[in-house]
């Protein structure tokens, strides 16, 4: 069975570039627009992992990592953003982040990343 990841960024460009980098990979992508339709993705299971962007409306990627943590999932997430000040990849990291991938992305890097977390 193929390992679910769910990618959440409100850019639908950036959605679908991803999903064509990790389809011919053997994984099964799902999509959310922003933290609150990923949360509720998220609590209908079956996901391996999060491909998060931080500046989404709603709640942002920063604030969709707290609420998970809060909420006791032990699902990678890996940031993957225009962003790069060291103290939003602090919070992320002390919030379960397991990387930070900044935008545009290299797919062999989004390929590696995503392979070695859901192992």
């Amino acid at each position: 069975m193929s390992k679910v990841i769910l990618i959440v960024d409100d850019s639908l460009t950036i959605r679908q570039e991803l999903t064509l980098v990790l389809e011919p990979e053997g994984f099964r992508i799902v999509e959310a627009a922003d933290g609150v339709k990923a949360l509720e993705r998220i609590r209908a299971g079956g996901v391996s992992l999060v491909l998060c962007d931080v500046n989404m409306p709603l709640m942002n990627g920063l604030d969709f990592l707290d609420n998970l943590k809060s909420l006791g999932l032990k699902i990678p997430v890996v940031m993957l953003t225009t962003e790069g000040e060291p103290e939003a990849i602090e919070r992320a990291r002390n919030a379960g982040a397991k990387g930070w991938i900044i935008k545009p992305f290299k797919a062999p890097l989004v390929i590696a990343a995503v392979k070695q977390l859901t192992q």
